[in-house]
């Protein structure tokens, strides 16, 4: 959020209140935030837009984007291989690897799509640590573990189970009908607020 915000910002400097403000986050938490990744701020003046740019993109890694791999080529991971926002946050996802995958690799967008028993040997030889997985529930299980064998230590997973890998491996479990559960409550929760502001409380 900080980088989008800055890289479209107008002025010359910028005060952590200013980001606060504008992002719906605690002043306090900015401040932090933002003294982590660049210590150009000065009192009363704030940041300098360029340099505090330059300072969260390499806390991110965004001058080199970082390669990851999709393991599912369904539905989903095809959207997420035509997905290009990926590379505004420093990663770039260069290979996907499927059961079903044919030889020579099929192509989605501009991602080839490989059979999945190559993908430790892909991994190796283009130095892939990150990976996505967007498999059927099912199948999610054994495919984390194909991946932490391939020699991957981040995964996305899109799949609607947890999986189980070694503690040195990084999760982080993306569950989109939990998502749209809440949305669904919270929109229930704002239609009930509006109802009783329109008609009054029944309760009192």
């Amino acid at each position: 959020m900080y980088l989008r915000f800055v890289r479209t910002a107008d002025t010359e400097n910028i005060s952590a209140t200013q980001i606060a403000k504008a992002l719906g986050l605690g002043e306090v938490q900015v401040r932090k935030d933002l003294a982590s990744v660049c210590a150009a701020g000065l009192p009363k003046v704030g940041y300098p837009v360029r340099a505090l740019r330059m300072d969260i993109e390499k806390a991110l890694n965004s001058g080199a984007p970082v390669s990851a791999v999709i393991v599912g080529a369904g539905r989903l991971g095809s959207a997420l291989m035509e997905y290009d926002g990926f590379l505004e946050y420093g990663m770039e996802i260069i290979a996907a690897f499927d059961l079903k995958a044919q030889v020579p690799p099929v192509y989605k967008g501009h991602v080839p799509v490989y059979p999945m028993e190559q993908l430790a040997g892909f991994c190796e030889a283009h130095g892939v640590r990150t990976g996505i997985l967007t498999v059927p529930a099912g199948a999610a299980q054994e495919a984390a573990e194909e991946m932490v064998r391939s020699g991957l230590h981040a995964i996305l997973n899109f799949a609607p189970v947890r999986i189980h890998v070694p503690e040195d491996v990084t999760v982080h479990h993306e569950n989109m009908a939990l998502s749209l559960a809440y949305l669904h409550v919270a929109a229930g929760e704002s239609h009930k607020q509006e109802e009783e502001e329109q008609y009054g409380n029944p309760d009192f």
